[in-house]
């Protein structure tokens, strides 16, 4: 299914405010099926995200300081598509960043929406292979705060189950690279 293919009608833009990764928007729309009301929504340029896998099978994760959540969560690396910069471009620079490994092998997983409710933001998934460990790996964004976890197949799949990893494009993504990661051990 291609996402996006079928926009509604914008009548009247009521409300719009940019921020710095994302816009707000509410407008008087009309649907395909020529209904019409008022939404709100979030316009997001998308993101990137990795499932790194070490020459050992161990995955990268990275538990990060989230002020939303108010405390830490565990997720794959990922990253918000920057201007002029597709998505392979986005998460290649995102995992030396937040993890500092160079990934040799790439594969793209799919895509999706993370709240089609409210937000437009897709997510591009990628299996990340053949890692390189960085002597010096470059400096990430000064507003992050996390660290890096290794954890096996087994590991991953018990956090999901017991709540330790409760996001969802982590595990989106993870469920994509499932039989990929599988294949391999």
């Amino acid at each position: 299914m291609p996402l996006g293919g079928e926009p509604p009608q914008l009548l009247k833009q009521r409300l719009f405010y940019k921020g710095r990764k994302f816009g707000f928007e509410v407008s008087r729309l009309r649907l395909p099926n020529k209904n019409e009301g008022e939404w709100e929504y979030i316009r997001h340029p998308g993101g990137a995200l990795a499932v790194p896998v070490t020459s050992d099978g161990k995955l990268v994760l990275i538990r990060q300081y989230r002020f939303t959540t108010r405390g830490r969560i565990l997720e794959f690396p990922a990253g918000t598509i920057e201007a002029n910069e597709g998505p392979e471009e986005t998460i290649k620079r995102e995992i030396e960043e937040e993890t500092g490994y160079r990934a040799h092998q790439w594969q793209r997983l799919g895509e999706f929406f993370v709240a089609p409710g409210y937000s437009d933001e897709i997510i591009y998934a990628f299996l990340a292979q053949n890692l390189e460990l960085l002597e010096e790996p470059p400096e990430g964004d000064k507003d992050e705060d996390l660290e890096v976890v290794l954890m096996s197949l087994e590991e991953v799949e018990k956090a999901i189950h017991v709540g330790d990893l409760i996001d969802a494009k982590s595990i989106c993504s993870f469920l994509l690279a499932r039989p990929f990661l599988e294949q391999s051990s």
